[in-house]
């Protein structure tokens, strides 16, 4: 008997004002795997993320994390299921106001009546795995956009959750530091055995990290694969994102001046 996916979603909805976001997206994601999501401006990346996390309710369809239908929980059982969430936002999200260490240990705070030793504790193990011991005494502002970003890592990591969701986790980093944030993505699900969804545009870090690649395109999955399976894809739409080719839609006057008159 195979083990119940951590992540599985079915025909997945969500509509915005009478417009179609995501038409039917039907995965599942299985324990301990990294999936990334790819696709270009507007396929829909972000809406499925806010899903995934609980943050929206869909138009229809189902999300079922770690074995619970996320869609038709009240608002106490998925704060309970959150608990086994970890989220890396994609500017870091880290409270300005706080040190790194008070940022880190702020879920155990808000989640745990954990005495403050062992809070502490924890934190600086944590920052210990991202290599930033020796920081927690400093401020955000204090630190550079890569340390940003590891920081972030430890606060989402910091509750040992099943599920760990990325959004963008290279934006905005030169080649190097994103190099080191891919390592430290694969030692997490080395170490922690985590659930990973990553989204991403970067084509580099999504082969060097991938179990699987699901596009998105136009609230569509265009295809989920392995890199290997990505890469000898014959979906023109896929190699187009590959390969940063545009594409040259056909222009309807008519429909393009209505746009414009709004008749």
């Amino acid at each position: 008997m195979e083990p119940t996916p951590a992540i599985r979603v079915k025909d997945l909805r969500v509509r915005y004002g009478g417009r179609d976001i995501l038409k039917g997206v039907s995965l599942s994601v299985s324990q301990g795997e990294i999936l990334v999501i790819m696709g270009g401006s507007g396929s829909g990346k972000s809406t499925f993320l806010r899903q995934l996390l609980g943050l929206e309710r869909p138009y229809g369809g189902t999300i079922e994390l770690l074995g619970k239908d996320i869609t038709g929980l009240s608002g106490p059982e998925m704060y309970a299921l959150r608990k086994n969430m970890g989220v890396a936002f994609q500017g870091g999200a880290l409270f300005t106001s706080m040190t790194v260490l008070e940022n880190v240990i702020l879920p155990l705070r808000e989640h745990t009546r954990l005495d403050e030793q062992t809070m502490r504790i924890m934190a600086r193990m944590k920052l210990e795995v991202v290599n930033l011991a020796g920081f927690e005494g400093l401020t955000p502002a204090q630190l550079s956009g890569g340390m940003i970003k590891r920081a972030a890592v430890a606060r989402a990591v910091v509750m040992d959750p099943k599920l760990l969701f990325f959004d963008e986790p290279s934006a905005g980093l030169d080649p190097v530091v994103s190099a080191e944030l891919d390592e430290l993505i694969l030692r997490l699900k080395a170490a922690m055995r985590m659930t990973i969804v990553v989204v991403t545009h970067e084509l580099e870090s999504a082969f060097r990290i991938a179990d699987r690649i699901t596009f998105l395109d136009r609230g569509e999955i265009l295809m989920t694969g392995s890199v290997d399976e990505v890469r000898a894809s014959d979906n023109p739409r896929v190699q187009g994102l590959l390969n940063r080719m545009p594409e040259n839609a056909p222009i309807d006057a008519d429909a393009y001046l209505k746009r414009l008159t709004g008749r």
